[in-house]
């Protein structure tokens, strides 16, 4: 089995609304980083593919049961995802950048300058992954709104110059169903798209 979506957008692009949207979609589940979240186990073969470029069992192995993948971990290896199911779409979630940002420093910036201050807590390591995922596609500046910005626009430019457009979509929380279901030639669903995981839901479920 080979996952047939790949997600390439930044967090705060609407990955989590998408992360259910294809899951609606897809024969298989979509991974996210809710994954991890409720399989510690899945912790150190990521670790393992920050270190060494993929988990020990590899990529093929690791996605078994997961038909896409969206959101961190996995979007700091699209590169190497796009080589390694070379049949499977590239999603570049976008924002309009000051939208973005205005998600992003809210959100993403707080919880993890609490992690680099109390590195001791319960979930850092899960938190580690995020910061990891944020410096590796983002940029070590990911605390700076000019830095940020530019990274942000580089890193979606990057994706729209070395995706083929035939495997490429891209997709705004706005547009709901509508390409995802023209992308995977799938009728659209009855029920609204699941928009999902606003600020104002992840700073409450942060405790910020």
């Amino acid at each position: 089995m080979s996952l047939r979506v790949i997600g390439a957008g930044i967090g705060r692009t609407g990955t989590f609304s998408l992360h259910l949207g294809l899951s609606a979609l897809l024969d298989q589940q979509c991974y996210h980083m809710f994954e991890v979240v409720q399989r510690p186990e899945h912790i150190e073969p990521w670790e393992s593919a920050f270190t060494d470029g993929a988990p020990p069992s590899g990529w093929h192995a690791f996605f078994a049961g997961y038909d896409g993948s969206v959101g961190g971990p996995t979007s700091a290896f699209w590169r190497e995802l796009l080589t390694v199911f070379p049949e499977a779409l590239v999603v570049l979630s976008v924002r309009d950048t000051d939208e973005w940002w205005r998600s992003f420093s809210r959100t993403v910036v707080p919880v993890l300058e609490r992690h680099l201050r109390h590195p001791e807590a319960d979930d850092a390591r899960v938190v580690e992954l995020g910061h990891l995922t944020t410096v590796r596609h983002l940029t070590a500046g990911w605390a700076d709104e000019n830095t940020a910005k530019a990274a942000y626009d580089a890193h979606n430019d990057e994706v729209r110059s070395l995706v083929p457009a035939d495997r490429l979509v891209e997709w705004t929380p706005a547009d709901g169903w509508g390409p995802l279901c023209r992308a995977l030639e799938v009728p659209v669903p009855a029920e609204p798209f699941p928009h999902r995981n606003t600020a104002a839901e992840l700073r409450a479920m942060a405790g910020l």
